[in-house]
């Protein structure tokens, strides 16, 4: 059975409908143990204090913001090349996801960044090109809107989609383009598999990150499945007016 099978809108509520307790109860027990065992479980840090636990959902809210576009470029590139409704629906369903978690990120740097900075905000090359990623979230769901046609709105916000990726990736790896900026490195970085936060810290981290992204899996799919009642709701309720 190939994974395209569930671009079929029945068959992906059919599924959704047997994942989604599973995914939920494992998102819930995963932020909740990640966020508690960090905020309560864990020291100050010697040159921070009490300021360092905001870590345990600015870097998860962060980290799902970006990966959350990229989500919804794959999303969308699947729609331009196979025409799959699901996927573009998919997409639709992430952004307001990725907005929030964007939000999240912003506020929460802002409330690290002042007293370790002693600035709510400061231009850096991270703190910008995230700044972008957020009006890149708004004129998507914009987008959505605006259009009435459903299959054009769908063109244009993979397009869209396409350009944004660009401030999608120089959100994730600004610190590594540019030396200057007051953001610090990235405190897990993957694909060196060194990190800079100690043992104590780092285990509640990466808890409260696999309950973030569990979280986004449950709401999209969700979302996802909301957009294909919303949209079949319509398509009836279009054809019954063509037959009055």
């Amino acid at each position: 059975m190939s994974l395209w099978q569930y671009a079929n809108p029945v068959k992906f509520l059919a599924l959704s409908a047997r994942v989604q307790p599973y995914v939920w109860a494992a998102a819930v027990i995963c932020v909740a143990v990640g966020l508690i065992w960090g905020f309560f479980g864990t020291p100050e840090d010697a040159r921070q204090g009490a300021t360092v636990k905001i870590i345990y959902l600015h870097v998860p809210a962060a980290l799902m913001a970006i990966n959350a576009w990229f989500m919804m470029l794959i999303a969308s590139l699947i729609w331009l090349i196979r025409r799959h409704h699901v996927s573009a629906l998919a997409a639709k369903a992430a952004a307001p996801v990725g907005i929030v978690m964007t939000v999240i990120a912003l506020i929460t740097g802002a409330l690290w960044g002042q007293p370790m900075w002693g600035t709510w905000w400061a231009w850096d090359p991270r703190l910008t090109s995230f700044l972008i990623l957020f009006l890149f979230y708004l004129g998507y769901i914009a987008l959505w809107e605006a259009v009435e046609d459903p299959d054009t709105a769908a063109d244009l916000t993979s397009v869209l989609c396409l350009v944004g990726s660009v401030f999608a990736v120089l959100s994730r790896y600004a610190v590594k383009f540019w030396n200057q900026g007051l953001h610090q490195g990235t405190s897990v970085p993957v694909a060196t598999g060194g990190r800079t936060v100690a043992d104590v810290f780092f285990y509640p981290l990466l808890v409260s990150m696999v309950g973030f992204g569990l979280l986004f899996v449950a709401l999209v799919i969700y979302r996802t499945g909301t957009e294909i009642r919303l949209r079949r709701t319509a398509a009836l309720l279009a054809r019954a007016g063509r037959e009055v």
